[in-house]
């Protein structure tokens, strides 16, 4: 079904039709499958960093420094999956999600497709939740690419088997690959804080460019302010405050606290900017 018959489509299977015409349309963008591959060299380039530097394989992030779990990776190549989620997830993950959810209304308004996408009697709640939807699956795409890039090749470089939790307990291999999935689901829904305000945002403007630079602002913005000692009374309503907190899943027994704090900030920052984003655009006069 092509796009424009999904617009037309006035089934129950409309929303699907049109769902599957813009996840298409999303990972078929070059700017998108740029930004997955920029994400999956990372785990590589700290793969290859980590083997280079510690040669005979003795040692690694010698005085603490890198990111978390950085110095097991030689030990056992499944811990470069949360390396690399530690290291991208601060920047490089939620820039990629700003610029595809910047992108994702403003794009089409400066293109002069929205305006065609709205003759068809689709509605504009169906149409921006659905762009909201294929949003979170390149959120869940780009971070499988990152776990997968780094089991590859933490596989290749470095020795796979049981591994030591942060409590200092010892798990089997196959429970820490599960670990490694929930870990990165629980990445992807961190970044739906930022997708929704890169959606809102995208209403706000009909050039996709002014909307990616103004979402990946907004983000540097927050991380600065989440790094200021004398800000600490607003850090916790920050959404990128809670982000690593999923290293709590590899204790033993796993630590939720924190966890859950993420995840409901996350909800709370979909649920108030996905609103924000609704009521600018069904109010939106639609001129390209």
């Amino acid at each position: 079904m092509s796009r424009a018959e999904a617009v037309r489509g006035a089934s129950p299977l409309w929303t699907l039709g049109l769902l599957r015409s813009e996840l298409i349309t999303t990972f078929r963008r070059r700017r998108t499958l740029a930004l997955l591959g920029v994400l999956a060299a990372v785990p590589v380039l700290v793969g290859v960093a980590v083997r280079i530097e510690t040669g005979d394989g003795t040692s690694a992030g010698g005085g603490g420094g890198g990111p978390a779990f950085l110095s097991q990776i030689i030990n056992n190549g499944l811990f470069l999956v949360f390396t690399a989620l530690a290291a991208t997830l601060p920047f490089f993950l939620p820039m990629a999600v700003g610029v595809v959810a910047g992108d994702a209304v403003a794009g089409e308004a400066n293109a002069g497709t929205l305006r065609y996408l709205l003759v068809a009697p689709a509605g504009r709640s169906r149409l921006l939740l659905t762009k909201y939807a294929a949003v979170m699956a390149f959120c869940l795409v780009a971070t499988l690419v990152v776990a997968v890039s780094a089991l590859v090749t933490g596989a290749l470089l470095f020795p796979l088997g049981d591994l030591t939790t942060i409590s200092g307990t010892r798990i089997s291999f196959s429970e820490g690959l599960a670990r490694a999935l929930l870990i990165a689901l629980v990445v992807a829904v961190s970044l739906i804080g930022v997708a929704a305000l890169g959606l809102f945002v995208s209403t706000l403007t009909d050039s996709g460019i002014a909307a990616m630079a103004t979402t990946v602002g907004l983000l540097i913005t927050v991380q600065i302010l989440d790094q200021i000692p004398q800000l600490h009374a607003l850090h916790p309503y920050l959404f990128s405050h809670h982000w690593l907190s999923f290293a709590d899943l590899m204790r033993e027994p796993v630590y939720w606290d924190d966890l859950t704090k993420n995840l409901g900030l996350q909800a709370l920052y979909a649920a108030v900017f996905g609103s924000a984003a609704w009521a600018r655009f069904t109010a939106k006069d639609i001129t390209a």
